[in-house]
């Protein structure tokens, strides 16, 4: 269950240090160089910490390895660093991914439900998430079925339902936190191997490996204002979305 964390890990430069940190009410934030990952963050802990001494300085793979911790808020931040690493702007872009300079760039294309909106007509979805203006962009176009488990509005299914709804749907759409909660890989395993599968949210990491394990899209975020992004996961209020660009990759080129 393990391998993708594992493998997101090692692709993790040695020399890679942890040179800027932070956890808060709003995220998780981890600066390493020029990268910058964030996180969203849940007060749900049921282990110990994994973290066993000063995180400044020390090797950012060994950070990202919290990724694994059962203690969720720890595994945010363990995820941050993995995005720190792979949502850098100069990796982003040998990719092929268009990331300007400018701090915020609005792009309706990086948005996977106007993108896939079309190819959605009139086939099953489920999205682990109840994503906003979903019930604007996808309800009326196709038969969507929302799993929520923290806010769920009515209509909406129970976690559990996830088992007997993914398997019986073309497109899938989870919300990259399931990465903290570990459930992601149980997810991905669900889907079809037709089944259009898209990773979301400004906590995704961006990077092919996800390919290999069935994702065919992720909707992530790079950070270009590090000092923005830190004060607002630190609950200083703002819109994360203001401080760099939403990002969407097709692993899958159709």
């Amino acid at each position: 269950m393990w391998e993708l964390y594992d493998e997101l890990i090692t692709g993790i430069s040695h020399d890679a240090i942890v040179d800027d940190m932070a956890i808060g009410v709003a995220g998780a934030y981890v600066r390493s160089g020029s990268g910058v990952g964030i996180t969203s963050t849940a007060d749900e802990t049921w282990r110990e910490s994994m973290l066993t001494k000063k995180s400044l300085g020390m090797p950012l793979r060994e950070l990202a390895e919290c990724v694994k911790s059962w203690s969720f808020e720890e595994a945010s931040l363990g995820l941050a660093a993995i995005n720190a690493w792979y949502n850098d702007i100069t990796r982003l872009r040998t990719l092929g991914l268009d990331v300007p300079d400018a701090v915020h760039v609005e792009d309706r294309s990086a948005d996977p439900f106007i993108v896939l909106q079309r190819e959605m007509k009139e086939k099953n979805v489920t999205t682990i998430g109840h994503f906003p203006y979903i019930d604007q962009l996808l309800a009326p176009v196709c038969n969507l079925s929302v799993v929520e488990k923290f806010y769920p509005k009515e209509g909406d299914y129970p976690e559990q339902a996830a088992d007997y709804l993914i398997p019986n749907s073309d497109y899938v759409v989870i919300s990259a936190y399931t990465i903290v909660e570990k459930s992601l890989p149980r997810f991905l395993k669900l889907c079809r191997d037709d089944a259009h599968v898209t990773i979301i949210g400004s906590t995704s990491p961006v990077t092919p490996i996800l390919r290999r394990y069935g994702v065919d899209d992720i909707a992530g975020f790079a950070v270009k204002n590090s000092e923005a992004a830190k004060n607002i996961c630190l609950g200083f209020g703002g819109n994360i979305h203001s401080t760099g660009q939403k990002i969407n990759y097709r692993t899958k080129v159709i």
